[in-house]
Parts: C-alpha cells; structure tokens; sequence
C-alpha cells in the first residue's frame, strides 16, 4: 500500500514567520505549529530569512499499516519542507532516559517509509530532529552514531535539540 507524505490534507499552509513553533499535545492527537502560545512548543524553528515553509504532520495523520496487518507503522511527528530541504522531527515530552534511542528509531522508520514511497533525490538537505521539551539542550552524539545513522537512512543527518534554526 502506497502513501503519499507531500500531497496530503495533513500538509498545514506554509509560513514564514521568523519563529514559530511546533506542537504535540501527547493526547493522540496531530502535531501542529503555533505562533502564539511558546509554553506549547516542543520545538521552535527559527526562520530569520522568510523562507517559506510548509509542515506536514505524519504520526495520527498519514497512517501506514505493517504489510499484510492491520497494524500501524511507527512514525515520526511531523516533516518540514522548504527549498530542498527535508526536515523530519520527532516531538518528545519525557524526562526519563531511552527517549533518544525511541525518537531516532521512529525517525528511521519515517525515513524508511518515505523512501519507499517517494524519490527524495531531489532533497538536497535532510535532517532529522529529535526534540524533548524536558532536554532542550543540544545533546551531543558521537561521530560513529552520526554516520551510522547517516549511511543507514540514505544521507539523513541527526540533530538532538529543541532548535531548529532554517538555513
């Protein structure tokens, strides 16, 4: 079964507002952006060139089933996408460790489903953002864990951090 991740309703209009955020209310509902309320924020994307830039939720929105079930792929909160580029972004709100591990295992799967679906050939940058409102700082990940993930998703950068600044 194929899904298309670009031309869905659960594509928001793009923005271009110098910053906004993005937001999961943990209660199985879609992730969303916001320009007026920060205390909801999981991520902020900070957009100082006006770039416009469209968000599409993915996770309770595009559902894609295991093949041959009736199960639900694992999936990441939500892309952004501008230019060429590819932005992917998993939302966190926990204080307790393995969220990492989770969010990266998420973002694969997304990656993996996307590339199934779609050439992403023409993204020219691809990143992928693990967020965590409760560790909005930028957590470092060694250089192996970095180009392990880069060679096992097809050219996908890994960034943990509540931050993301469009470039």
């Amino acid at each position: 079964m194929s899904a298309n991740f670009f031309e869905t309703d659960c594509k928001e209009s793009s923005r271009n507002e110098k910053q906004f955020g993005i937001c999961d209310d943990q209660n199985g509902t879609k992730a969303y952006t916001d320009t007026t309320d920060n205390r909801k924020w999981i991520a902020k994307v900070t957009n100082n060139n006006d770039i416009d830039i469209s968000f599409t939720t993915i996770d309770n929105c595009i559902v894609v089933y295991k093949e041959g079930t009736k199960e639900k792929e694992s999936s990441c909160d939500g892309m952004l996408t501008f230019a060429q580029s590819l932005y992917l972004v998993e939302l966190k709100k926990q204080s307790t460790g393995g969220w990492i591990a989770d969010a990266k295992g998420q973002l694969e799967n997304t990656i993996k489903l996307l590339s199934k679906n779609h050439d992403l050939s023409n993204f020219r940058f691809k990143k992928a953002f693990a967020c965590n409102r409760k560790h909005p700082n930028f957590t470092v990940i060694d250089t192996a864990e970095r180009k392990s993930f880069f060679e096992r998703t097809n050219g996908f950068r890994i960034d943990v951090q509540t931050e993301i600044k469009i470039k």
